[in-house]
């Protein structure tokens, strides 16, 4: 029997135990230094995704809020006052603006931006009613009741309100007064820290005084009760439809 030569029997030969053990550790040490590496960098992006995610959802409801304080228009409660239905506080602000939405028709919308409780945490909602002529005598903001609110801010983060008028001077509230602010200050801080984020801005308010300023105070009253019969017309309409 011949024996092969001994390049042939090496040819034949596979790993040896050891060879195939060193192997498995080494691919075990690599193993588990990428999943060490996965670790310390999967919970930094996941962070970093989150804050770029907040940051485009509190720009969307920046954009948003501004958008409504600057149509605010001069519009008033009732046929018996001249004062634009505008109630400003540092946390809220209640105003009248044209209608904006789906399925809604022409007409005016009374908007409230302000702060309210949900499941035990402060967040900032917009709600919404159908601007009606009101009742005199009576607190036009007892009258209001609206609606369909949808949040635009969640904690941590809170926003104040601060109102200028033509002398640019903001203080904390707009109460009773005979115009619309020029402009509104929205500042929103961390609760936790207290810290004024960037995102902070001021809006011009386009519409701070009657269409007719030049008219005399008939004509204005004429003007008021034209808008009233028009938003009591719309909301006839939305009514019958």
């Amino acid at each position: 029997m011949t024996t092969p030569p001994a390049s042939a029997r090496n040819r034949e030969h596979g790993f040896t135990l050891i060879e195939a053990l060193v192997a498995l550790a080494l691919t075990g040490l690599i193993l588990s230094a990428l999943a060490t590496l996965t670790a310390q960098w999967l919970p930094s992006w996941n962070r970093g995704f989150d804050r770029i995610q907040q940051s485009e959802l509190i720009s969307i409801a920046m954009q948003r809020i501004a958008a409504d304080l600057a149509a605010a228009e001069f519009v008033p409660a009732s046929r018996a006052t001249k004062k634009p239905l505008f109630e400003g506080t540092a946390l809220s602000v209640t105003f009248v603006r044209t209608a904006l939405g789906p399925n809604v028709g022409i007409g005016l919308d009374v908007v409230r931006l302000g702060e309210t409780t949900d499941q035990g945490q402060l967040v900032m909602l917009r709600a919404r009613a159908p601007f009606t002529p009101l009742a005199a005598g009576v607190s036009p903001f007892e009258q209001i009741h609206v609606a369909g609110p949808v949040v635009l801010l969640h904690p941590p983060l809170r926003m104040s309100f601060a109102y200028a008028g033509p002398d640019r001077v903001f203080r904390d509230d707009w109460h009773d007064m005979d115009k619309l602010p020029s402009a509104i200050m929205l500042t929103v801080r961390d609760a936790a820290s207290e810290r004024v984020l960037s995102v902070s801005t001021v809006t011009p308010v386009h519409i701070d005084t009657p269409a007719s300023g030049g008219k005399s105070g008939g004509d204005v009253h004429d003007d008021a009760k034209g808008a009233d019969d028009k938003a009591g017309a719309a909301a006839a309409k939305q009514g019958g439809s």
